[in-house]
């Protein structure tokens, strides 16, 4: 409904030639289409409103790890929000389906959006879906952090993981496997190695309110309770240069949440060169950290079991083996510069302007 409202107060103050939502405003496509026919519209979907996935979560079990909603279909209280979504879903569903150009920015979106608007494949005037990665920050990050042989040698052994401090982002399923990373490599309770770095888990996050705060407290009670105080950092709201800093002297770079729809923090990983472990899922499994030149640039991971023997395996990567990934890492992540996202993103408006020309002349 606010999204109405602010597409009607829009409307009011100027009739557009073409109207394009980068917002997630899907019913702001419908109204336009409603008030003006001929207006081509386009839409650059991050994330589906709804998705199939979070209709299924309301009967999982309850795992904050897949949503904050994870098993919340039980009893009549769980019927009525399984009601709403669905009836929710028709409407998006049908408001995705009158939108002529759309863009996703990722293939795990893009798949989500094509079951979800499959209404958009019976128009005559609606181009197919296609994937436009959100423009990173790779250029600023290679020209600020080298990876080279000489470089190497001013990596440490740390574990860097970039999120929000939020329960989705499943800081715990991390801070699990890095414990279990240390006690089947008995690195922590090591006296022959103690002249040489230690492992370290470097959680960096942005913190917004009182319930960040609290989940913060949360993990650092686990780290306790994990004996893995002395091997965990917790940075809270880092400045950029700061985590330019991280990215030049860490090696692998982790990411946990559950069908994350792209990704952007692994990208910039692997523009530093880290070797990455991340989910077993979303846009960091099918379209970020895939193989180069036949070769791997990490590692995929769903439980503590895996991302720890993941954690074992990257950061036993030596000389040209390890500088190898690094560089295939850096040559994938120059897929989601900003140079390729401006070539992508004038494609698509070019097909909103001649679909306005052909309405124009049509008219």
């Amino acid at each position: 409904m606010g999204s109405l409202i602010l597409a009607y107060d829009a409307f009011s103050l100027m009739v557009p030639d073409i109207f394009v939502d980068t917002m997630g405003y899907a019913f702001a496509m419908s109204l336009s289409r409603l008030l003006f026919p001929d207006v081509p519209t386009g839409a650059y979907v991050h994330y589906p409103t709804i998705s199939t996935d979070m209709l299924g979560s309301l009967d999982s079990t309850k795992d904050v790890s897949r949503g904050l909603n994870a098993g919340a279909g039980q009893g009549w209280k769980g019927a009525a929000k399984k009601q709403y979504w669905r009836l929710f879903a028709q409407l998006y569903s049908r408001a995705g389906g009158s939108i002529d150009v759309v863009m996703t920015n990722s293939s795990w979106t893009q798949s989500h959006i094509h079951e979800l608007w499959a209404a958009r494949r019976t128009k005559s005037s609606a181009y197919p879906v296609e994937v436009v990665f959100p423009p990173v920050a790779v250029e600023e990050i290679e020209r600020e952090v080298p990876v080279s042989a000489s470089s190497e040698a001013r990596r440490e052994p740390t574990l860097l993981y970039i999120a929000q401090f939020r329960p989705e982002k499943n800081h715990q399923l991390v801070l699990g496997a890095f414990a279990k990373f240390l006690h089947n490599t008995a690195v922590h309770a090591s006296t022959q190695q103690a002249s040489k770095p230690q492992p370290q888990l470097l959680l960096i996050g942005s913190v917004r309110d009182s319930a960040d705060e609290r989940y913060i407290y949360s993990l650092r009670l686990l780290a306790h309770e994990l004996h893995i105080t002395s091997h965990v950092t917790f940075q809270l709201n880092a400045s950029w240069p700061d985590i330019l800093a991280r990215l030049r002297s860490a090696s692998v770079g982790v990411n946990a949440m559950w069908n994350e729809h792209f990704g952007i923090g692994v990208v910039e990983y692997q523009a530093a060169g880290l070797v990455c472990v991340v989910n077993d899922s979303g846009g960091p499994k099918m379209d970020i950290v895939v193989d180069v030149d036949g070769a791997r640039t990490g590692w995929h991971a769903s439980s503590e079991d895996e991302y720890a023997a993941a954690f074992t395996e990257a950061l036993a990567l030596r000389g040209d083996e390890v500088l190898g990934m690094r560089e295939r890492a850096r040559v994938s992540a120059r897929r989601f510069g900003e140079a390729a996202f401006d070539e992508r993103w004038v494609v698509q408006m070019g097909r909103l302007v001649r679909l306005r020309g052909a309405r124009a002349v049509k008219g």
